[in-house]
């Protein structure tokens, strides 16, 4: 993969990119009326909860001759479906300058190849609808997950794999650390 001209890798996140990975989540929630956003404090709290999976916390990595720069991440954590320990996917997160030249899309592709491997039946996100189209979700109650937030609508969404079958539907509880944003 090739972003803004640089070569990127996707890998595990390892204890030594937790602030590069609190940089990359406040680089790319940060605005004008919100510069402190709760991205960076949400994957401390995950990291510290029973949901957290760190084979699937994953870092995008700009490879320059000034050495690796961590320019993005996405992280899946357990939460609840109907009793059954199920996958949510985010935060996921990419430095500006890395935006839209590929890294977030190399992260996608690696979280969701990670998870077919593994076995995983299906993976939950709230997100815009068109950009996650792309990599093959869609509306999460098509397939009978329903959304912690009825209003969440259309864009809580579902990717299915494998192992699904029908009934493992229900209501979906997210990680604990979500509870906290409100």
């Amino acid at each position: 993969m090739v972003s803004a001209g640089v070569p990127i890798i996707v890998r595990r996140e390892q204890p030594s990119d937790a602030a590069a990975v609190a940089a990359v989540h406040r680089a790319a929630f940060a605005t004008a009326d919100a510069p402190d956003p709760a991205e960076p404090g949400l994957v401390d709290a995950l990291r510290a909860d029973a949901g957290w999976v760190p084979a699937l916390s994953l870092v995008a990595v700009a490879r320059t001759d000034g050495g690796d720069e961590v320019v993005g991440h996405v992280c899946l954590t357990r939460g609840d479906l109907a009793g059954r320990g199920v996958l949510g996917l985010g935060p996921i997160g990419v430095t500006p300058a890395h935006q839209g030249r590929g890294a977030g899309s190399a992260l996608m592709y690696a979280a969701l190849g990670a998870c077919e491997a593994l076995g995983e039946p299906v993976v939950v996100l709230l997100g815009d609808v068109a950009y996650y189209r792309r990599f093959g979700f869609d509306a999460a109650h098509r397939v009978g997950i329903a959304a912690p937030d009825p209003a969440w609508g259309e864009h809580f969404q579902a990717r299915t794999f494998a192992t699904w079958r029908p009934g493992m539907a229900g209501t979906y509880r997210y990680a604990a650390p979500f509870a906290a944003l409100g």
